[in-house]
């Protein structure tokens, strides 16, 4: 098995005390379970079955079209302007490439099947992210960089060692596009900023709620692998 490494340098290119080396660290057994899960190692491979494959995407869309209200939940809290304008650019922009992508792939889904329904794993995830509109607005913009964070290296990692020719490369390319590391990296600098900022009880709740999203991002990959569901059909 390819030992787990990140094959950025970003989580640690802030500066020493910064509050991304506590959310890392937070985060990281998370991050590590992600590229040991199934749906990541048999991506890599170019094996993922379709029905997986599609599975993970219909969910995905569902999840960010509820990202997407959040991060301009955000904006419209912040009295920074450039936190503001940042957020509503995640929002409008980048969230908006990613969904385009996915519907390309979701073209090729069967012509009039009923359209999908939330996964209870998607529907945990995304519940929490608007709970955080009543914590404060430091805590609600954490809660949103696992996904940026986690995505880019997973996606970073499965880059690296993808096999050729991998028929998921059209969906991979996306999470090593500059663009979205770019992205990412204005994200933890804006967390970061926020929490220095903050008193050292939002501080400590912002790295909390780092650390269950990114659980959360660990049981979003694994739901779509395994088609966690309901026991029966409700």
């Amino acid at each position: 098995m390819t030992p787990i490494t990140s094959t950025s340098a970003s989580p640690f290119d802030a500066p020493a005390g910064a509050w991304s080396h506590e959310a890392w660290r937070a985060g990281e057994r998370a991050y590590k379970a992600i590229l040991h899960l199934p749906f990541v190692t048999e991506l890599t491979a170019g094996n993922l079955s379709r029905e997986r494959f599609m599975r993970y995407i219909s969910q995905d869309s569902l999840y960010l079209g509820q990202y997407s209200r959040v991060l301009a939940h955000i904006a419209s809290r912040t009295g920074d302007p450039s936190v503001r304008s940042a957020f509503l650019k995640f929002a409008a922009d980048g969230v908006a490439v990613e969904q385009a992508l996915h519907q390309s792939f979701l073209d090729g889904m069967t012509a009039g099947s009923p359209a999908p329904r939330m996964s209870p794993a998607c529907l945990f995830y995304t519940s929490l992210l608007k709970s955080m509109a009543y914590e404060p607005v430091e805590v609600e913009a954490a809660a949103t960089l696992p996904c940026f964070w986690i995505y880019r290296e997973v996606g970073e990692w499965i880059t690296a060692h993808r096999t050729s020719g991998n028929p998921y490369d059209r969906w991979i390319d996306t999470y090593a596009d500059p663009a979205f590391k770019e992205s990412t990296d204005l994200a933890i600098g804006l967390c970061n900023r926020m929490a220095a900022d903050a008193s050292t009880s939002v501080r400590q709740r912002m790295t909390e709620v780092y650390a269950e999203c990114s659980r959360m991002e660990w049981l979003f990959w694994h739901s779509a692998y395994t088609d966690l569901n309901y026991p029966v059909e409700l």
